[in-house]
């Protein structure tokens, strides 16, 4: 439960995220790409990215459409890859999915989300952490895709 005051201030930051979604188009040349679709709601997600040698993500690109939710989480993951390696963004792609299951955030936990702990008031409406989840699925998907195609070069 969040303490009060926080639902107004997260949904804000939601709202400001659907409405001016941070890396909006596509990275050229993208290492990192994958599209996702809810087909039970229509929301869409195309997310490429840029990833050097080191596996850093330097530049990410999103496209989509779809509810409030699903955009926002989308905007709020994209701002934190960049300046990330795989591997971290695969550990906080996996924290922000125990969060979304239920799992009780520590203090430590939510500064390592930041923004992205205005989502956690989504667990209230079950129907509605797919769309939070969307973007993150999109995500897991292109990091398995890398490193499959990586490990076989």
């Amino acid at each position: 439960m969040l303490p009060d005051g926080l639902d107004d201030l997260y949904q804000e930051i939601i709202l400001d995220h659907y409405k001016r979604p941070h890396n909006r188009g596509t990275v050229d040349g993208a290492e990192l790409k994958a599209e996702g679709y809810n087909p039970f709601c229509g929301d869409q997600i195309t997310l490429t990215a840029h990833v050097d040698s080191n596996g850093l993500i330097t530049d990410v690109g999103l496209e989509g459409q779809g509810c409030a939710i699903s955009q926002a989480s989308a905007s709020m993951m994209s701002d934190h890859l960049k300046g990330h390696t795989l591997e971290e963004v695969a550990s906080l792609s996996h924290l922000f999915r125990e969060m979304m299951h239920d799992h009780e955030v520590t203090d430590a936990e939510e500064e390592q989300l930041e923004d992205l702990a205005a989502l956690q008031g989504v667990k209230k409406f079950p129907v509605r952490i797919k769309c939070a989840l969307l973007a993150w699925a999109t995500v897991d998907d292109a990091i398995a895709e890398y490193r499959k195609t990586h490990a076989s070069s």
